[in-house]
């Protein structure tokens, strides 16, 4: 069952109680530091902090962790999925971050959405009782993932799906080379290449890149129960982000 959460006037993440953890799904919103309003559906386990911050690739919404976080959630992780106001819909989820940008005139594209990452790590941070947590990233919030994550302390691991030089104004390869925390990447068949080339400038001892050999999927649609070798993908996963616990 989902509860809907309005928030009236600009709060700061301080002033935002924590929800009660579940095994429900909830939604909840939250402020991003221009004031646009994100909308964001939490899976939190009872007793056990929320550590994966969920983010979606283009066009897409929250709704692409739809399985994905509950899928998590048995391998004991609590977790949260955004929107973000480059995104449309997906699963029958609308991005309600999106509309909120569009209506404020602050949908400043797949750049502009880092800071709404960044409010949601700062979100999960303070719940996590002030402790890093692992981001993951689909597509050009992949790219996003790892520029965040190649400077912000927060974040403890990235896991991210086909992530590219999506981002205008940004040399995204030489952007994160001083990436020091563990990387798990993977992407289609046909990306591989372009993946590696990406990440060539991250020490190697920090990657660990699954190569799928079918065809594959671009972004965390590879992990969807209805795609051709998912299964492959989650192994691949699951054994990184349970050596982050």
């Amino acid at each position: 069952m989902r509860f809907y959460i309005l928030l009236i006037g600009l709060l700061y993440l301080s002033d935002i109680p924590a929800q009660e953890s579940s095994l429900d799904s909830k939604t909840i919103t939250f402020y991003a530091k221009d004031s646009v309003i994100i909308t964001a559906d939490t899976y939190f386990l009872k007793d056990i902090p929320p550590t994966v911050l969920l983010c979606h690739q283009a066009g897409f919404s929250r709704g692409e962790y739809l399985n994905t976080a509950k899928e998590l959630n048995a391998l004991g992780f609590s977790c949260m999925a955004i929107d973000q106001r480059s995104g449309l819909e997906v699963n029958g989820i609308i991005n309600q971050t999106a509309i909120d940008a569009n209506n404020k005139l602050r949908n400043v594209g797949y750049a502009g959405a880092k800071q709404d990452v960044e409010a949601a790590i700062d979100y999960l941070y303070k719940l996590n009782g002030e402790q890093p947590i692992i981001l993951v990233g689909s597509s050009y919030s992949a790219s996003l993932a790892l520029w965040i994550g190649s400077e912000n302390l927060k974040t403890k691991a990235i896991a991210v799906f086909s992530p590219g030089e999506y981002l205008t104004g940004i040399k995204l390869k030489q952007t994160i080379k001083s990436i020091s925390i563990p990387v798990f990447a993977t992407s289609s068949k046909r990306e591989i290449k372009p993946v590696e080339k990406l990440l060539s400038q991250v020490k190697p001892n920090l990657i660990t890149q699954f190569k799928p050999k079918l065809k594959g999927y671009h972004g965390s649609k590879a992990l969807w129960k209805k795609n051709d070798g998912h299964e492959n993908y989650w192994n691949a996963f699951k054994d990184f982000l349970l050596k982050q616990k």
